[in-house]
């Protein structure tokens, strides 16, 4: 029996977006923007920081297990109760937790190809059966995940928004798809974008929903602005968090994180000023993209992703976006080769990153 199982031998790291001070080392620039990694280009909210210095002399203890203030308000904010709350590292800490909790050796998960991977990390990592199902024209196809369902099937990972397309489905695409699934099955549904899309007409808010085998998943990693901070939260039935607080690590979020996230609910301002500043910059980018005839998938985030025909000159223009000091995604680790992600930045950052890619476009 090898020490290492084969499941994880043959795995790859997750790749994220190159960080800023890398660029600088290997290619020696002054100026670098990055809009990679879908972060919010505002930064944190200033009563986060006052909040997490104020919080700092407490980091010698350790942090509420049961994050009870940060739950509290929580619940309070979606009218819930605390006992249908619970918090993470990021999402992914409470996908993992989700893996650890549910899944038994045979059991199922059906997930869509080319769709969030961090997702897909953890699912190939758990060692059960994945069913991927290919998207249809960069859209989750939902009839064709229903399909895949069969008697094995424990998890369905459903991320709307989607990252890395910012496409969504429908309530009724929702509703359709959800008659379909037993109530055996539990569904994640992750609302990372959730606060980007919420004001679309026909999306639908997992709050107007109380299915007992549905858990939503939300972060404070995006419009909020503490990607640093690994901060995740979820809704579910209070047996299903129940359950997940058994195996979730303890400690976590960390005692400034919290602060971070609790100061952040509370500053409504900055939430609007984040999607005033996400909005003029999607418009900005949407005509340049337009005016240029260049392809991308329409977005309810705070990104938007190019579309190539050529798979070289996707990389091509990834590339050269970098040797300018412009950090984009390029997709090849979702298995999307042909694309490149754009997050929305400032309106100094879209700005500069038009001026590369019009210069750059023009020599192809």
């Amino acid at each position: 029996m090898p020490l290492v199982p084969k499941h994880i031998s043959v795995l790859s790291p997750y790749k994220a977006g190159k960080p800023i001070e890398e660029v600088k080392r290997e290619l020696g620039l002054e100026k670098i923007i990055k809009l990679a990694s879908n972060e919010n280009p505002l930064g944190p909210s200033p009563k986060v920081l006052e909040a997490v210095i104020k919080s700092l002399p407490d980091t010698s203890r350790y942090p509420d297990p049961s994050g009870f203030e940060l739950r509290t308000k929580l619940a309070d904010k979606f009218n819930l109760k605390m006992e249908n709350v619970i918090l993470g590292a990021g999402s992914e800490g409470i996908m993992s937790a989700i893996m650890r909790a549910f899944l038994l050796p045979g059991d199922e998960i059906v997930a869509t190809r080319n769709s969030f991977i961090g997702f897909k990390v953890l699912a190939n990592a758990c060692g059960n059966k994945t069913n991927w199902i290919a998207m249809k024209d960069y859209r989750y196809n939902l009839p064709a995940m229903a399909e895949s369902i069969s008697e094995y099937t424990k998890i369905i990972y459903l991320a709307n928004p989607d990252n890395p397309t910012g496409s969504y489905f429908s309530v009724k695409e929702f509703d359709t798809f959800m008659e379909k699934v037993p109530d055996r099955v539990l569904v994640i549904l992750d609302e990372a974008y959730f606060e980007y899309a919420m004001y679309t007409d026909d999306y639908p808010d997992s709050m107007h929903y109380r299915y007992d085998n549905v858990i939503t998943l939300r972060t404070f990693s995006k419009i909020y602005g503490l990607a640093g901070f690994r901060v995740g939260y979820g809704f579910a039935h209070k047996t299903l968090i129940s359950n997940l607080l058994k195996v979730k690590l303890p400690f976590e979020p960390s005692v400034p994180a919290q602060a971070a996230a609790i100061a952040s609910l509370e500053d409504s301002e900055y939430l609007e000023k984040s999607l005033a500043v996400n909005i003029e910059g999607m418009e900005l980018l949407s005509n340049t993209f337009i005016s240029h005839q260049l392809r991308f998938t329409p977005s309810v985030t705070n990104f938007l992703t190019l579309v190539f025909e050529d798979v070289k000159l996707s990389n091509h223009i990834s590339m050269e976006l970098l040797k300018r000091g412009v950090i984009v995604r390029n997709l090849i680790s979702f298995g999307l080769p042909e694309c490149i992600r754009v997050t929305i930045g400032t309106q100094d950052e879209n700005l500069f990153f038009i001026q590369q890619l019009e210069e750059i476009v023009k020599l192809i």
